[in-house]
């Protein structure tokens, strides 16, 4: 089913990116990764090559906290393909201290939500091409944890960098809602979002003591990235959720989130939001 479809990965140099990747590599995929560090990304990518002996793994680079960085990817991107068969939004980041980039927006807000808004927004007109494509939004059941506050998705008030962290995961899940109403009316283009498990990763622990405190206390809670991948390769591959669309995944099964990640009103709110902060005057017109 997947020989020779190009699928695109944000964040797929660790974690659960890098097993979803070398997992769909496998199935005969091209695997088109995205990552921040091109060090670490060309030694996955080389790996995962010599282990399915395809070479059909690529490779870009992109900051997913900046714009400028991911407006430039998508341009190199579209010199070397027209189709996009899957995309799975997984970049992610948190961050101890409230920083803004280029366009003031907090690092958190600008990685883990716009980084899929703009990523989309840019991959959409090769994934009109496919078919019948599919978008994948790695969320998290950390959105639980908060509720929505359009005044202060920036954290511009009272900043606390797990909080951040929920806020932008609750915005993955809105966004998605929003986004496949909006694909459900001009295409068949399916979004679907998910929540891997509490992942033992590399993710958070280099920058931030408390997190790290809070893993290693915790760490019997957590699961391997190759069993929280399983997800977004399901979402990815399965033949049997092709018509399935706007939903949260977990364990390949589809559950409520929050009810603040079901509130069509935020969801709007969040995606004029999202418009405005990143000067985009059309979705998906690149």
């Amino acid at each position: 089913m997947l020989k020779e479809k190009n699928i695109l990965i944000t964040g797929a140099n660790s974690g659960i990116g890098r097993v979803t990747a070398t997992e769909l590599a496998k199935l005969g995929a091209n695997i088109i990764m995205v990552c921040r560090n091109k060090d670490k990304a060309q030694a996955v990518q080389e790996d995962i090559n010599a282990l399915t002996g395809l070479n059909n793994v690529d490779l870009f680079i992109a900051d997913f906290s900046s714009p400028i960085s991911i407006h430039a990817f998508a341009e190199k991107f579209y010199k070397k393909y027209n189709t996009l068969d899957v995309l799975i939004n997984n970049a992610g980041g948190i961050f101890s201290e409230r920083v803004v980039n280029e366009k003031n927006i907090e690092l958190t807000m600008a990685t883990n939500h716009l980084g899929y808004f703009l990523t989309t927004h840019y991959m959409l007109p090769a994934l009109k091409q496919a078919p019948n494509a599919r978008i994948v939004n790695v969320a998290s059941m950390a959105h639980r944890l908060v509720s929505f506050n359009y005044n202060n998705l920036n954290g511009e008030s009272n900043y606390n960098f797990f909080k951040q962290y929920s806020i932008s995961k609750l915005c993955n899940v809105l966004f998605n809602k929003q986004l496949a109403n909006i694909l459900r009316n001009t295409s068949k283009i399916t979004s679907n979002c998910l929540h891997p498990g509490n992942i033992a990763s590399n993710f958070g622990k280099s920058s931030i003591p408390a997190f790290n405190f809070l893993t290693q206390q915790f760490s019997f809670m957590l699961t391997s990235p190759e069993k929280g991948a399983i997800t977004s390769i399901y979402l990815a591959s399965s033949p049997f959720i092709q018509d399935k669309t706007g939903l949260y995944w977990y364990k390949k099964n589809p559950v409520l989130p929050s009810l603040d990640a079901i509130n069509s009103e935020y969801a709007k709110q969040l995606w004029e939001w999202s418009l405005e902060k990143t000067s985009i005057k059309e979705f998906g017109k690149f």
